[in-house]
């Protein structure tokens, strides 16, 4: 005999509230301070200001027999801002390939205006990077345009949600990592922060977010305890990457590589169990408004079978993202005629594996789990109900 029908609904809100009262709880014990450890003054990046080119001259190398580029900018920020200044690139590697009325980045060189290296004098400004700003905001100009032409007015929720997801990432989890805490823990909380945020604000309050949500933190759970516990067989400690490497040499505080590891796992996996999870509830939501005499046994295998063809399609485009991101890695090895097996052994290959995996074990058990949960949900509701939660994508 399962509960009465008034009352699974109301053990699944309280099992989400459970999740985010949790959430809460981790948010406030984690905040970051903002008194993080002191920056290290070798990892403080010189500050840029914005230019312009406005000349261009090749000139020989004062090593070797290359030929260097004598670039002139207007300088169009900071306090010798309309000053044109030159500087030469070229001279420490390849020459960047700059065109009059290019956008750049240069920075000040904080030297005596006297200082000579090499017999020559230092220049007062270096190059740093083409400005990318413009392009960038264009192009999020155009996907936003997209997004809400597209999904129209649950489009605009849910870019709500990825800006409030964001803001998480860059005021909660990155600041609190680097204060010192646990990496995993601290993602943990952030996926789930994300989590409840983005589905509700694209998705409103109904039982399709009730069973997408409670599925996503399943899964995420899954996912990182399968990361914890692969991550110790597999001995990695997430000392193949340099730029994490770079952050334990320069922060400060005590952040853990392998911490650092599992945290990415579980935020790469988020993003993949919030489509699987939204797009099974949303299924079975729409087979039962098709089939209003469906009970739970019929819709879980309608919501099944296309779990199955999702599982599918997701899967490859997981491992196929894992891929890209490991391709100039495999690149190397390839050169270099790496036999396979050592290839794969070698922990900056075994890394990305594990990742691949684990997230593809949660993405798979995400289906079951959250078609079950919205089948169960779908026979409590009444029909017109159900119809506002297709409709309107929340239910009063």
């Amino acid at each position: 005999m399962g509960p009465p029908r008034s009352l699974l609904p109301m053990l699944l809100i309280a099992a989400l509230g459970v999740v985010v009262a949790a959430t809460v709880i981790g948010l406030i014990v984690l905040w970051p301070t903002g008194e993080g450890p002191p920056v290290a003054e070798r990892s403080v990046r010189a500050r840029t200001e914005s230019a312009r080119v406005t000349g261009l001259a090749e000139i020989p190398c004062r090593v070797g027999q290359r030929t260097c580029t004598r670039v002139t900018v207007e300088l169009l920020e900071g306090e010798d801002e309309g000053r044109r200044v030159s500087f030469t690139t070229g001279e420490a590697g390849a020459a960047v390939e700059l065109d009059v009325g290019d956008r750049v980045r240069v920075y000040k060189n904080q030297l005596p205006p006297e200082a000579v290296i090499g017999g020559a004098q230092v220049d007062p400004y270096s190059f740093s990077d083409f400005e990318r700003g413009r392009p960038l905001v264009l192009l999020a100009v155009v996907f936003a345009l997209l997004v809400i032409a597209g999904g129209r007015l649950r489009g605009a929720r849910a870019l709500v949600g990825l800006v409030v997801g964001l803001a998480i990432v860059l005021v909660f989890i990155v600041p609190s990592i680097v204060e010192g805490n646990s990496a995993l823990e601290v993602a943990l909380i952030g996926s789930l922060a994300i989590m409840l945020t983005t589905i509700s604000f694209a998705h409103g309050l109904g039982a399709k977010t009730l069973a997408a949500s409670l599925g996503t933190a399943t899964s995420l759970f899954l996912t990182a305890a399968l990361a914890s516990a692969f991550t110790e067989l597999a001995h990695l400690t997430g000392a193949s990457s340099e730029e994490a490497i770079f952050v334990r040499a320069t922060s400060g505080a005590e952040i853990s590589l392998q911490g650092l590891l599992l945290a990415g796992m579980v935020i790469g996996a988020l993003g993949v169990l919030d489509d699987v999870t939204v797009t099974q509830a949303s299924t079975v939501m729409a087979v039962k408004h098709a089939n209003p005499s469906f009970g739970f046994r019929s819709l879980l295998q309608s919501g099944l079978s296309v779990g199955r063809d999702h599982v599918a399609a997701t899967v490859n485009t997981l491992v196929l993202a894992y891929v890209g991101a490991s391709l100039p890695v495999l690149l190397i090895f390839s050169i270099g005629n790496t036999p396979f097996v050592d290839a794969v052994n070698l922990e900056a290959v075994a890394e990305q594996i594990v990742a691949m995996l684990v997230g593809s074990i949660g993405l798979i058990a995400a289906v079951p789990v959250t078609t079950a949960l919205a089948a169960a949900l779908a026979t409590q509701i009444s029909r017109e109900r159900l119809i506002r939660e297709q409709h309107l994508g929340h239910v009063h």
